[in-house]
């Protein structure tokens, strides 16, 4: 059926059914209620609902289905792509629910569905625990984990999906349900790593892992002309790495922020995640050994939240981004040869491409257990352009999307 226009009574009607704001196009705070984090994504919703309380999902479900309307479901409306607004339709925000309640006992926590990463960590450092989530601490937990969710310790406990034990959701029928192993484990297994579309999920429940309060990392970083050594190296450093150690590696042009000049770099960051440095050490030095660095940048004891949140200023809110993403299984000469060939290419401030080493907890979750791509110790890579203006970043879009289809070749199943 036709969409219903969005008359002064509906949003009334609605109102009275809710207790969160019902923001119109017309009401004051329209514009900042749509906002999302990416600066490209200018959807202009029929409406927004502020949900002040799980029991404000199931009218505004059925508000939508009785008027033909699309309908978005915000988190922490971080997802590059939009998907947390719509043009004309309904978006659902649940952004004021970020209650995080942890179980130190049980090593378990309960996270509203509106909470972000900063608010998940916050409330487990203090007991000495961590969820193995992303590395942007303004990132929304409940995309990051309907989708996977990598980060620091997916070496050592696997993403946020495969510690994701239960959750609270509504169906597009308006029923709440609890999901877990033995309460529809059918949508369970949809819900760790399958994107969405399955119901509205309110809150999440995560096993907890001990952490803290840090973690030893580092950063080390080269100029174009070593970087073929750095990744042969990387290559045979990561072939039996053990799995309190994650790295990550970025290829990047820096963005004025970070007074690094304007020639590309390549940045291996890593973080121990056991309390027994002296492996780490000894593993950092053999690096070294194999790949001087140009640049040994802090390498050693850092507050987890400190790290959790270190790439946060290449991520504000309201910049423009694009990224795309694709896996490889191997990292041999033709694969090494396209990221310096593609890393040297990359002149525009602010793009860059990561490369997640895997492998762990991770390449030990079984195939069929989630629908997430996994079950081998290979590599994930996102490409990504970011700019404050129009002109950079259709520029860093159009590198970012070439990256993926360079790799092509050496993708592997299930790559996007």
């Amino acid at each position: 059926m036709s969409p219903a226009p969005l008359t002064d009574d509906l949003l009334h009607g609605l109102r009275a059914r809710v207790r969160g704001r019902v923001v119109g196009a017309a009401d004051d705070g329209f514009d900042l209620a749509r906002a999302v984090w990416n600066g490209m994504i200018d959807h202009r919703p029929g409406v927004v609902v502020r949900a002040a309380h799980p029991d404000d999902v199931a009218p505004t479900i059925a508000f939508a289905r009785a008027h033909g309307l699309d309908l978005a479901i915000r988190g922490g409306g971080h997802n590059v792509a939009g998907n947390g607004s719509v043009d004309g339709g309904v978006v659902l925000d649940l952004g004021e629910l970020t209650a995080v309640e942890v179980d130190a006992e049980r090593c378990t926590v309960r996270v509203a569905a509106g909470a972000t990463l900063a608010h998940v960590d916050a409330a487990t450092a203090r007991h000495d625990l961590a969820v193995p989530i992303g590395v942007v601490s303004g990132t929304g937990i409940a995309g990051l984990t309907l989708g996977g969710g990598l980060g620091w310790l997916t070496r050592p406990h696997g993403l946020a999906a495969d510690n994701l034990l239960s959750v609270e959701l509504v169906t597009a029928d308006g029923e709440r349900l609890t999901v877990d192993d033995t309460h529809h484990p059918d949508l369970l297994w949809a819900l760790r790593g399958g994107g969405g579309n399955f119901g509205v999920v309110t809150a999440f429940t995560f096993r907890a892992h001990p952490l803290g309060p840090t973690v030893l990392g580092g950063n080390l970083v080269y100029g174009v002309e070593r970087w073929r050594e750095a990744w042969t190296a990387l290559r045979e450093w990561t072939r039996d790495l053990p799995d309190a150690m994650t790295t990550i590696t970025t290829t990047l042009t820096p963005p004025a922020l970070m007074e690094a000049g304007d020639e590309p770099l390549l940045i291996v960051g890593f973080a121990w995640a056991d309390a027994d440095r002296a492996p780490a050490r000894a593993l950092v030095d053999a690096l070294r050994s194999r790949a001087a660095p140009d640049v040994d940048d802090d390498v050693g004891e850092v507050s987890w939240l400190e790290w959790q949140s270190a790439f946060d200023p290449a991520f504000p809110r309201g910049v423009r981004a694009y990224w795309r993403n694709t896996s490889f299984d191997r990292l041999d000469d033709d694969v090494i040869e396209v990221l310096v060939r593609r890393g040297a290419e990359q002149r525009w401030p602010g793009t860059a491409f990561d490369v997640h080493h895997m492998g762990g907890a991770f390449g030990r979750v079984p195939q069929a257990a989630t629908p997430f791509p996994g079950g081998t110790p290979g590599s994930g890579s996102t490409s990504t352009g970011s700019g404050p203006t129009p002109p950079t970043t259709t520029t860093a879009s159009a590198s970012s999307a070439a990256s993926p289809t360079t790799w092509r070749p050496s993708r592997r199943a299930g790559s996007t």
